[in-house]
């Protein structure tokens, strides 16, 4: 997956499900061998030699446990022919002795290679957990506003095991059960061809069975983790959004969404489970055949052929030892299966593209003045048509420019170009005489401080989300900041103070104090370049005046772009750009653009002045 812009229509096979839209395989066609061997050869390459002692060791206590397992087996014909048929009293002892050792020493082995196989796998999951975050904050803006982000935390927490899955299967597999079955077969062999071989005669149905059972599973197990992901993606945001469910009776309605959803994993899970589980009955008839088999033959040779049946014993152990290791080996291509497709929903996470890669020696961004330009830019979100076209204005250093239109113009749009958020389609973007496409986002974004429409607290503290905007900050800064937002008279109200946990996303506070806090976090920042994107939307009048007198000081010696709907909190800026439908139609002071007449400013303005004003735009 290189890239994630909408696909066009009838670009990528999807399946309608009880209205749920979800991507099939896009590589059914790739034989399930290759598709495991290619995604087995890169978990290897990324976490062999990391771990490769580790690895060696549990293999070395596998190999004893298989070691082990073929000893009981060959050794049952001492038992049997010297302790019951000759009745040699004085090998009793060291028989039944070895025996114990045997075991002991098996479950010793066992017990390393289990806890061995589990730190490296609780490792691997947490080094993957942690790639998986470090890429996706490399990724822009734009991947996130495409993908759910409920669903794609479902979507990483069901599949983040695969990785590990693949790596312990081939271990356990080769190591324990290959090795085990090779070792019994080696016993079976050693006591009774003839019996060997009708054993063998169930191994080619049995393999046949399974690779179809792989084939009809690949794709179904792929769709049952996209339909999973639409569950706990589903109620993850009914949840973050209960209080407009419950306000607007929201529960019937999405209820019956969500219970046909959760009706189509369940389908596809059981379907999953019947797929899964017909080895069992197709493992257990073969076994059951080729094990009357060989009664039937033993007991022939006991009857008539006078065999003493130390031996048969100690095939019959193999053979009964051995059905377990043939079992799990016999299910290992449908595990396999399983977790590669888990494995690879994760590597496609990871081979996402950064949509905005800054480029090749792009240099650092310095700040002087901070005054921003922009040229002829044009930009529109995907395939849809553009939602700026030709906007060129400036930004003058040190100063305060307004934007204002009515809604849907595109001024959010603007202000989320100067960060590069997104890059324009057309047109370029200067500060300072230096193009932000040409320097790197991240020297970029350390010179602005921004504040959005909607603001948004972290898990943690009230102080903790203050110092995000800087996290060196002392504790008086932080402080400094919070009366300047005019937010610490409520903070020191608050039970713990600045240590008072937030919440999730704040839930404990206001609007307008969650507002404040975020401004804040803006101001504590201390960047040249401040952008507020209705930083005081959320704010009551009187905090709005005492917040907008603090912003004034703020703002003093910085470029700032503020974005308002009242046009009382921008009187007072030093230019005010003026869009519709994506255009920059007027530019001006206020005194100047009230005076136009006919113009959009003066107009708004004469709206928001009437008596049953103001109105907000």
């Amino acid at each position: 997956m290189t890239g994630y812009r909408a696909a066009a229509p009838g670009s990528a096979p999807r399946q309608q499900r009880a209205g749920i839209t979800f991507l099939t395989a896009t590589n059914a066609s790739k034989p399930e061998t290759d598709r495991i061997s290619d995604i087995l050869r890169r978990v290897i390459a990324e976490n062999g030699r990391e771990h490769v002692r580790g690895y060696a060791f549990a293999i070395l206590c596998l190999l004893t446990v298989a070691a082990t397992t073929a000893f009981t087996a060959w050794i049952m014909e001492a038992v049997i022919n010297e302790a019951f048929a000759n009745r040699r009293a004085d090998l009793v002892w060291l028989i039944c002795g070895s025996i114990f050792v045997a075991f002991v020493i098996r479950g010793l082995a066992g017990y390393g290679q289990a806890v061995t196989l589990a730190k490296i796998g609780n490792n691997i999951v947490a080094r993957y957990q942690t790639r998986l975050f470090n890429h996706l904050m490399s990724l822009s803006v734009g991947y996130f506003s495409e993908a759910r982000s409920g669903r794609l935390a479902a979507q990483i927490n069901q599949n983040i095991n695969g990785i590990r899955d693949v790596l312990n299967l081939t271990v356990t597999s080769l190591a324990r059960d290959l090795v085990t079955l090779i070792a019994l077969l080696g016993v079976m062999f050693y006591q009774d061809i003839v019996l060997s071989m009708i054993v063998f005669t169930v191994a080619p149905p049995l393999l046949l069975g399974l690779r179809y059972i792989s084939k009809r599973l690949r794709t179904v197990t792929k769709d049952a983790v996209i339909l999973n992901a639409h569950v706990l993606g589903a109620m993850q945001e009914t949840v973050q959004g209960i209080a407009i469910v419950k306000a607007f009776t929201m529960e019937p309605v999405l209820a019956g969404k969500i219970q046909a959803t959760i009706e189509a994993a369940e389908k596809r899970s059981n379907r999953i489970a019947r797929l899964s589980e017909r080895n069992g009955p197709l493992t257990e008839s073969l076994a059951g055949f080729s094990i009357a088999g060989v009664m039937a033959y033993a007991a022939y040779q006991a009857i008539y052929g006078g065999v003493l049946p130390g031996s048969f014993f100690s095939f019959v152990t193999a053979l009964l030892l051995a059905y377990e290791p043939a079992k799990r080996l016999a299910k290992l291509q449908v595990q396999m299966e399983r977790a590669a497709v888990n494995a690879q929903m994760i590597y496609e996470i990871l081979d996402t593209q950064p949509h905005q890669r800054d480029k090749q020696g792009a240099g650092s961004f310095e700040a002087s003045n901070a005054r921003i330009e922009f040229r002829n830019v044009t930009f529109g979100y995907g395939d849809n048509p553009p939602v700026l076209r030709n906007v060129s204005f400036v930004a003058e250093g040190g100063k305060t420019t307004a934007l204002v239109g009515p809604s849907g113009a595109g001024k959010s749009t603007v202000i989320t170009l100067v960060p590069r958020f997104y890059d324009p389609m057309e047109g370029e973007i200067v500060i300072d005489g230096q193009n932000i496409a040409d320097v790197t986002k991240t020297s970029l974004r350390q010179h602005i401080a921004y504040v959005s429409q909607q603001p948004y607290l972290f898990e943690g503290t009230i102080r903790d989300n203050i110092r995000y905007g800087r996290p060196e900050a002392t504790d008086g800064e932080v402080e400094e900041a919070a009366r300047l937002a005019n937010a610490h008279d409520f903070i020191l109200a608050q039970p713990l103070g600045y240590d008072t946990p937030v919440g999730e996303n704040g839930v404990t506070l206001s609007g307008g104090q969650r507002q404040r806090l975020s401004i804040a976090r803006a101001l504590v920042r201390n960047a040249p370049i401040l952008l507020l994107d209705e930083a005081t939307s959320a704010l009551d009048t009187e905090s709005e005046a005492l917040v907008q007198q603090a912003l004034d000081a703020a703002m003093a010696g910085r470029t700032v772009i503020v974005i308002a709907h009242r046009l009382s909190t921008v009187v007072n800026a030093d230019k005010i750009i003026v869009m519709q439908a994506g255009q920059v139609v007027e530019q001006g002071t206020h005194e100047s653009l009230a005076q136009q007449s006919g113009g959009l400013y003066a107009r708004l303005n004469n709206l928001q002045a009437a008596p049953n004003g103001p109105i907000s735009i």
